[in-house]
């Protein structure tokens, strides 16, 4: 049973879809309508059905190429990025933003802390304080922790207002709510709460972002959103038609269930999961005040990589260790998209249980 928070497990009718008869999107007019029923179930999700500041795309390429192509796309030699962050994928956006020629600046804090908010008002009210982009991560996927983003938007819209923000979604997009509309780029992928195959990115653009991108010299076609903005006369590259065809159909059932039953399924999820963890003495990564709906990290000093092995030899259930300094130290219960179910929580905490 795959219980890592992502790639998740892919339920039948989205693996049964793949199974049809592959679909040429270069030339085949029905891939236009495959296409744009994705983007039109995407705009649902992401929360911007009905207003026209945003645009969603779906380039081909796994999740992080969202988080490459949103900093190629705004970032030049120049660019002053401020980049938010209390954890491993906050922290990589700086080394995006350096290797595309920008001026990172970090605002940091250690991976159990809250997004340092007090140190990014103080970097905003800087006399020199000039930042063209914002990042910030939504789910920092190797510790469980969810970051409360509205009290740094609001500290970023009200400082200038100019700021363009960049946000990674890609662990809780479909899976709790996110303020999309106060965002100009944010990212998710296929492969986590929405429980489709990885292979897609997905991104919500602002024309604000838009504008930005078009003003700038572009490095690459495959790091670049820009070309996605308008595929009526085609798309940038041949599209991967069969993870698109996937990904129509895993949000068909994420719609059909609504996404506010869906978000109430991965709470109860989490709770549970929790709650088992507690039973059996383990403590979760930071404050649970702070704790992903998606994914629960529990502290397992020096044991994760043993415990994993444990429990896919012994028990056939599969969880992810922590990843970077944390590798060994913090095993991972994903609880998201179609694994967020109480059963399926039960059945790998009895596992854990055993094991432990």
């Amino acid at each position: 049973m795959l219980m890592t928070p992502g790639p998740t497990a892919v339920p039948e009718p989205v693996r049964e879809s793949m199974s049809r008869e592959l679909i040429n999107p270069d030339v085949d007019p029905a891939f236009r309508d495959v296409y744009a029923r994705l983007v039109d179930r995407l705009e649902t999700v992401y929360g911007v059905g009905d207003v026209d500041s945003h645009d969603v795309v779906v380039p081909g390429g796994e999740g992080i190429l969202g988080l490459e192509a949103a900093i190629a796309s705004l970032v030049e030699p120049g660019t002053e990025v401020l980049c938010l962050s209390n954890g491993l994928y906050g922290d990589g956006f700086a080394d995006f933003v350096e290797s595309y020629g920008g001026e990172a600046t970090p605002v940091d804090a250690a991976y159990d802390e809250p997004l340092p908010l007090d140190a990014l008002d103080d970097a905003l009210a800087s006399d020199d304080a000039d930042f063209d982009v914002a990042t910030m991560v939504h789910c920092e996927t190797p510790t469980g922790t969810l970051n409360d983003l509205e009290a740094a938007l609001d500290l970023l819209e009200s400082a200038a207002g100019e700021t363009l923000t960049v946000v990674d979604a890609v662990s809780s997009l479909g899976g709790t709510p996110v303020p999309t509309e106060r965002i100009d780029v944010c990212l998710g992928a296929s492969q986590k709460c929405f429980s489709a195959p990885p292979g897609l990115t997905t991104a919500a653009i602002s024309d604000r972002a838009w504008a930005a991108m078009a003003d700038r010299e572009p490095h690459s076609l495959y790091t670049n959103f820009l070309p996605w903005r308008d595929t009526d006369e085609g798309f940038p590259y041949t599209h991967l038609t069969t993870n698109v065809v996937a990904l129509e159909e895993a949000l068909a059932l994420l719609l059909e269930e609504g996404l506010d039953d869906a978000y109430a399924r991965h709470e109860a999820a989490a709770a549970r999961c929790r709650e088992r963890g507690a039973a059996i003495g383990l403590e979760p990564f930071g404050d649970p005040e702070r704790a992903s709906p998606t994914v629960t990290a529990f502290e397992v000093p020096g044991r994760a990589e043993a415990l994993q092995n444990r429990l896919h030899e012994e028990h056939d259930v599969l969880v992810a260790t922590g990843l970077g300094d944390l590798a060994d130290d913090v095993v991972r219960v994903g609880h998201m998209g179609h694994a967020a179910r109480v059963d399926r929580v039960d059945e790998t905490m009895d596992a854990l249980e055993a094991a432990l």
